[in-house]
């Protein structure tokens, strides 16, 4: 795994995400994708790709978030995924849960919004996108091919609230969260 092996993916990663948005009904919301992100199972590998990104970008957040480095890299050139535009990547640490596939694993979507919850959050994105609320009851009781994941990750020094709704289906997964991670990273100064 490195910087080419992830550039030679990007196009396939790219095409699966596009199917998986128009799927859930997303599309049509015009979202802007602030960031990619990379999941790794080495320490020397994320390192590796840590020094290889760092070429091609800058690493402009370094931050403990649930116990681990996770490196934000503004990118020189952005990453095109048909009409979006993506100007970061997400670079965790590994921690202790070992992924089945290393590589692109998910794009995050910024839904302009002032929820402080993840229920807030969920209640303004079904306002918009009515056909999510069938995905997010099945996925509560345990049905349906896509999973549903609430959470408001959070690095040590943040201060705006950023609750996060992760879609995750056939290995790779969309999150929905108000703030761009931009804006974060700027908040925590």
């Amino acid at each position: 795994m490195n910087y080419q092996h992830l550039q030679q993916t990007w196009a396939d990663f790219g095409v699966r995400i596009t199917a998986f948005i128009e799927q859930l009904g997303l599309a049509s919301l015009s979202l802007h994708a602030d960031h990619a992100a990379l999941r790794v199972n080495q320490n020397q590998t994320a390192q590796l790709l840590a020094e290889e990104f760092s070429q091609y970008g800058e690493i402009i957040s370094n931050n403990m978030i649930n116990g681990r480095p996770i490196l934000i890299i503004k990118l020189t050139e952005p990453l095109v995924i048909g009409e979006m535009q993506i100007n970061c990547v997400e670079l965790p640490f590994p921690s202790d849960k070992t992924y089945p596939v290393e590589g692109w694993e998910h794009i995050e979507l910024v839904f302009p919004s002032q929820a402080q919850t993840c229920e807030a959050l969920v209640a303004e994105l079904i306002e918009q996108a009515p056909q999510l609320a069938n995905i997010i009851d099945k996925a509560q009781t345990g049905g349906g091919e896509i999973k549903v994941k609430q959470s408001s990750p959070k690095g040590d020094n943040e201060r705006l609230a950023n609750p996060t709704i992760a879609f995750k289906a056939n290995g790779i997964c969309v999150k929905v969260h108000p703030h761009d991670i931009q804006t974060i990273i700027a908040s925590e100064q």
